[in-house]
């Protein structure tokens, strides 16, 4: 079957409005217009989609030419993950840096100012914050994204983001509900499972999501995540349980809820995007967030379609549809009503990102240590980026360095001989050595092993969680792989 949506197909034009697809591209491709006046009421930027921020006022210009009020989503976490900066790093610290100040102000106020940025380039739905406890250090995919693992600290800057980013008429979207920090798989390829009672989710993984309803958080994501407790049979982005039951009926949530991105493998490959696209909808989620890995106008057409027939065939009330994508409209009206003025412009701190970075900074320092004067060898022990984050984004403080001490080098390495090649890669230069979430990598701790043993004076520079026992004759703990945590880093290594 193909969808063949008219003005007066509401059923097709309510199956379309719940779907938040992506595409390729830097400008919007005729497919993508063309589905905006049949009734597709929202559109996803990832970073393929993105050269800079004028580019992305240009695409959200020509797409609000198509249909005024369509809604414009992003994942800009900032810090690791970043699509408005995605070739250059951010200009704001993650989470877990600022996390790390603990200063609830600070967080307003770096929200507020990413949320004037994505507002002036016309986004105007952003999927964040992270709401997760990161309460299991091995968590392959949140980490850093996490404000932290203690609940209250969680809790209470979930609230001052979304209430600095909803300041600048960027409606947020919490995520991932009901918690994604106590995983050890990464739902981008598998399900994860959280076997803890009730009770421990209630008082840890809920505690923030509650503060983020309180705050008026426009929007909440689910996760791909089984979560026996609450649901032993289906994932939370597909159980009614969870979605209405627990998200609107005990929390009193009434916003939009939007799934994870249905093509992870958590649901596409145990349910199929079509079926999970059905039961996510009649489990209570209003929108589909889809288009990180499919991105065509095939795609669509295959939920739109599957929408439509669940309808038909009975397996879906057409009034659960209707108020998902009644849901979407509502949304649309907050972002269009709280759509900034020139007068946003009197907020503008562009340097907020970078005083937070700073602050979030650790620094332990063993023996006499000086700041570097001669450019270094900078040996980045490079780890397998999570989809979430992205192999696109620079990370490290070579860049930094090279600017502060002309001449500086730099490599990357990983694997059991890291270490050894990082050291003749280095020659007689002084070598810092970056690393990312050592005490999740046993080889990354051996390379380190094998740098200190043989140098000492090798400064090692931590951007992921900083679980691991600081070591080096310095020790720079960022909180975060930002481009303004590298900085930070960087002017702490040369004294500036």
């Amino acid at each position: 079957m193909t969808t063949l949506a008219r003005a007066t197909d509401t059923l097709t034009r309510d199956a379309l409005t719940v779907l938040q697809p992506g595409f390729a591209g830097t400008t919007a491709p005729d497919w993508l217009l063309r589905r905006l006046g049949e009734g597709l009421a929202s559109v996803a930027l990832f970073g393929r989609n993105v050269t800079s921020p004028e580019q992305v006022a240009a695409l959200t210009a020509q797409l609000r030419a198509e249909r005024e009020d369509v809604l414009v989503a992003i994942d800009e976490e900032g810090g690791d993950v970043t699509r408005l900066e995605v070739r250059t790093g951010s200009s704001f610290p993650g989470n877990h840096a600022l996390g790390a100040v603990d200063d609830v102000g600070l967080t307003r106020a770096v929200a507020a100012e990413l949320g004037r940025r994505l507002a002036a380039a016309g986004v105007d739905f952003n999927w964040a914050p992270s709401a997760d406890v990161n309460s299991n250090p091995d968590n392959p995919v949140i980490g850093v994204r996490a404000f932290g693992a203690d609940t209250d600290l969680v809790a209470r800057h979930t609230a001052a983001y979304v209430t600095g980013m909803q300041s600048a008429g960027v409606a947020t979207c919490t995520k991932h509900f009901p918690g994604h920090g106590d995983t050890g798989i990464d739902s981008h390829h598998a399900m994860p499972r959280i076997d803890v009672d009730a009770d421990v989710l209630a008082e840890r993984d809920l505690v923030p999501f509650r503060a983020a309803v309180a705050a008026g958080t426009r929007a909440v994501m689910s996760a791909h995540i089984l979560v026996p407790a609450l649901d032993p049979d289906r994932p939370a982005t597909l159980s009614r349980r969870i979605l209405t039951d627990l998200l609107r009926g005990e929390l009193g949530y009434d916003g939009l809820v939007v799934t994870d991105g249905i093509e992870m493998k958590a649901i596409a490959g145990t349910y199929g995007i079509e079926r999970g696209t059905v039961m996510a909808i009649a489990a209570g989620a209003d929108a589909i967030c889809v288009g990180g890995g499919l991105s065509d106008e095939g795609t669509v057409r295959r939920l739109s379609d599957a929408l439509v027939e669940a309808v038909r065939a009975g397996e879906l009330p057409e009034e659960r549809l209707a108020d998902a994508a009644e849901r979407v409209r509502a949304l649309a009206r907050w972002t269009a009503a709280n759509r900034p003025g020139g007068a946003a412009e009197e907020t503008i701190d562009g340097d907020v990102g970078l005083r937070a970075a700073r602050r979030a900074l650790r620094v332990t320092v063993a023996g006499d240590f000086t700041p570097l004067t001669e450019p270094p060898y900078v040996a980045a022990l490079t780890p397998v980026a999570n989809i979430a984050v992205g192999d696109e984004t620079p990370w490290g403080v070579a860049a930094e360095l090279l600017r502060l001490l002309p001449g500086t080098e730099t490599g990357s390495f990983n694997g059991a001989d890291a270490g050894s090649e990082a050291l003749a890669a280095a020659g007689s230069r002084r070598v810092v050595a970056v690393v990312r979430d050592e005490h999740r990598h046993p080889w990354m701790a051996a390379a380190l092993d094998v740098l200190l043993a043989a140098r000492p004076d090798t400064i090692v520079v931590e951007m992921g969680v900083p679980r691991a026992q600081p070591r080096g004759a310095l020790h720079v703990a960022t909180h975060g792989a930002a481009r303004v945590c590298g900085r930070a880093a960087a002017e702490a290594i040369a004294g500036v």
